[in-house]
């Protein structure tokens, strides 16, 4: 009797080990939710009504940092220097821009199939965005995620991606080593900030970022989106039998 129960129990922690072994980190902006471009064309409002001019591809090959560090970035293409203030009135803006197209955003093909099958797999998982909660809203709410899930934004951290600030809160909140955490994200800058905490990176090609691109950047497979990810979980490290 007492080798069965011991056996027993030994099995039980084996079950739970193997359901607890691996995690997922995703990004949430044209990983889960097709809103990517609704950003860019916001940006480009918010910096349009302060006399900065950018093609909307530019804007683009920059989505997935934070803000802050996209103006940076930009400012620096056109060398011209703006004030706290000013930095602060066009964040507001693109918040109020891209608000304004919360009717069409549309989650991605596989996106709440991908988040069901690892709920019940018992496979935890986060969000972690380097939007601000405020601005995530809309985006968060068309994903019906539990309340014991995850989200952490940029009003969380102290920077946001390509620092690894995000993803490794998120692993926290989950209570799981970076180094079993699969992150999945759409841009270089998702995958930079995965190597960063010394995560596996996957990525994901619906937010506009080309296949080598993310695979220079890092990512360990790529799949064209949340769909093509759940049809590949076992290539992640998710059990399927």
């Amino acid at each position: 009797m007492e080798t069965s129960r011991t056996i027993g129990e030994a099995e039980a922690m084996n079950r739970s080990y193997d359901a607890q072994s691996i995690a997922f980190l995703f990004d949430l902006d044209g990983t889960l939710v097709d809103s990517v471009y609704q950003h860019v064309l916001a940006w480009r409002e918010a910096m349009q009504g302060a006399g900065i001019e950018l093609a909307v591809w530019r804007i683009h090959r920059q989505i997935g940092m934070s803000g802050g560090l996209m103006l940076s970035a930009f400012l620096r293409e056109i060398g011209r220097v703006l004030s706290t203030e000013e930095v602060e009135h066009i964040q507001r803006t693109h918040a109020e821009a891209y608000r304004r197209q919360a009717c069409s955003l549309r989650v991605l093909p596989g996106a709440l199939e991908l988040l069901a099958e690892l709920s019940a797999r018992g496979v935890p998982y986060a969000i972690a965005t380097s939007g601000r909660l405020r601005s995530a809203q809309p985006t968060l709410k068309l994903l019906n995620l539990s309340q014991d899930v995850p989200v952490v934004t940029r009003d969380d951290v102290r920077h946001a991606k390509p620092d690894p600030d995000l993803f490794v809160a998120a692993a926290e909140r989950l209570h799981v080593p970076m180094n079993q955490c699969v992150i999945v994200g759409d841009s270089v800058w998702d995958i930079l900030a995965a190597r960063r905490a010394w995560a596996l990176a996957v990525g994901l090609l619906s937010g506009g970022y080309g296949r080598e691109e993310l695979q220079q950047a890092g990512a360990y497979r790529v799949y064209q989106d949340p769909a093509d990810l759940l049809r590949h979980l076992d290539e992640v490290g998710v059990r399927l039998n």
